[in-house]
């Protein structure tokens, strides 16, 4: 049956896939993105596979990834949209942590006990246009080049400008802003109605650079590198090179390469992106701290010089909606840092409840507005703390005797007591139980974990009996964790 047209700013991968979600369920939708229809003019980023050496366009221009790490808290949300077997056969398994030390070794790091434990690495773009296409298939309709320029909540209208400067003014009952954390939406929601807004910059910074398919590469390098097939290092993981303080990561992409991102602080003394003013610079510290990684990346100085520190900050909101006249969701809401991997599967996650909410009173926005905020709010903060302390963990602790302790500890654990004992990073890649409580669960299981070190700090001299006991009779057993 036909609800009230929903208007939603922003068409990317959370909106894109929240319209088509209200759309199955009987909404009309309307979509506006202020960027053209990437499936007409291609989506912006790099392709080695389908580039020539030297002719390779540049990164899009708000720095993002050309890929994401999809886990099970998004794969659910695609299963309820009938996407996830399509979005699966255009990503990469990623089964854990490969780490690169010092010395060139690496060493593999499981996300999960098993292969059904495991990451997709997925193309933002790919994803992106399928997610489109499955909206405009469900009956949305999607206007491109068209960027918010205000909104009377009052009158309940926006005004809009295509890519010419012309503006136009249309009727608006319920708004959604799904355009993430620059949102248009935001700002004129903060205009009419204070949000409480807080942003925490994490003085870090990013920048993209890329491995090509082996294919590209020297093969003397390949030799060197551990790769196979079209693939200059192991497929089937995220790699990290952990150097305490700062940080590069390469994840895969279909096609044979790798998007790696060098992670730094944005300020201050050595090393910092102030202090790689150019190519040459940052290529004297690759040669010093990164000297395994920098024979894989032919185009160096050309991606260096040529693609912006991003900047990396974590967004809170006090109010994420106008009573029922508007209201924000994904980055737009709570946009975090990426470091566990979250920000599109904690989206995807809210395009659910709130989808579902809105189905149960679609005649009641303000206070399905209010419910979804409720619901949502307390596990966005999670999720946010939770990435900030990743960070850490993967720059620093990877390669910490005590934080390896600690994981071989857990793994032991979670044989013996698999009903008190489940690894945080687990709870939240792998299972559907609130980033709250993953949270909180985690920081009860650490102080055990470090109680039993504590007393013992040799793992092989523990007995693990008598852990398993000490979990059991300290904490309430999991709640159902299977997914799918």
């Amino acid at each position: 049956m036909a609800q009230q047209t929903i208007t939603l700013i922003g068409g990317g991968l959370v909106g894109a896939l929240l319209a088509q979600q209200l759309a199955q369920r009987g909404f009309a939708v309307e979509v506006y993105e202020k960027r053209p229809d990437p499936r007409l003019s291609g989506f912006p980023g790099r392709s080695s596979a389908s580039c020539a050496r030297g002719t390779r366009p540049s990164m899009d221009s708000g720095g993002r990834s050309i890929n994401l790490a999809l886990a099970e808290r998004g794969l659910q949300a695609l299963r309820t949209a009938g996407l996830a077997d399509d979005v699966l056969q255009r990503a990469v398994m990623m089964r854990g942590r490969m780490v690169h030390d010092r010395d060139g070794n690496s060493s593999l790091q499981r996300y999960g006990v098993d292969d059904s434990e495991v990451i997709w690495s997925v193309s933002r773009g790919a994803l992106n246009m399928l997610l489109l296409d499955a909206a405009e298939a469900a009956g949305v309709q999607f206007r491109f080049g068209q960027s918010l320029v205000s909104a009377d909540f009052d009158a309940q209208r926006i005004r809009l400008a295509d890519a010419a400067g012309v503006e136009r003014e249309l009727p608006a009952g319920m708004v959604i802003g799904a355009d993430g954390a620059g949102s248009a939406l935001r700002a004129t929601m903060n205009a009419h109605s204070p949000l409480g807004e807080r942003v925490e910059s994490l003085g870090h910074g990013y920048k993209e650079l890329e491995i090509p398919p082996a294919g590209e590469l020297p093969a003397g390098v390949l030799q060197l590198s551990g790769g196979r097939d079209q693939y200059a290092l192991e497929p089937h993981a995220l790699h990290i090179w952990p150097r305490g303080g700062y940080m590069c990561i390469a994840l895969p992409n279909t096609e044979g390469s790798f998007t790696v991102t060098l992670f730094l602080p944005a300020q201050g003394a050595a090393p910092s992106f102030a202090t790689l003013p150019d190519a040459a610079a940052a290529t004297a510290f690759f040669s010093e701290q990164f000297p395994d990684l920098l024979p894989l990346i032919p185009y160096f100085s050309e991606d260096f010089d040529g693609h912006p520190v991003g900047t990396l900050s974590t967004l809170y909101l006090q109010r994420w909606h106008l009573d029922g006249r508007a209201l924000l969701i994904g980055d737009a809401a709570h946009a975090i840092v990426p470091f566990h991997g979250q920000g599109m599967n904690c989206g995807f996650e809210d395009t659910v409840v709130l989808a579902n909410l809105l189905a149960a009173a679609p005649n009641d926005s303000a206070e399905v507005f209010a419910e979804f905020q409720r619901v949502r709010q307390p596990n966005a903060n999670a999720i946010a703390t939770m990435a900030l302390e990743n960070y850490v963990e993967m720059r620093d602790s990877v390669a910490d005797p005590h934080y390896l302790a600690k994981r071989e500890l857990g793994a032991l654990l979670a044989e013996r007591a698999p009903q008190h004992y489940m690894a945080r990073y687990r709870l939240v890649t792998f299972s559907h139980v609130p980033y709250a409580y993953a949270l909180e669960r985690g920081r009860a299981q650490d102080q055990l974990l470090e109680q039993l070190l504590r007393d013992t700090p040799n793992v092989a001299d523990i007995d693990i009996e008598a852990a398993a006991r000490l979990f059991q009779s300290n904490l309430a057993p999991l709640p159902g964790l299977r997914h799918g």
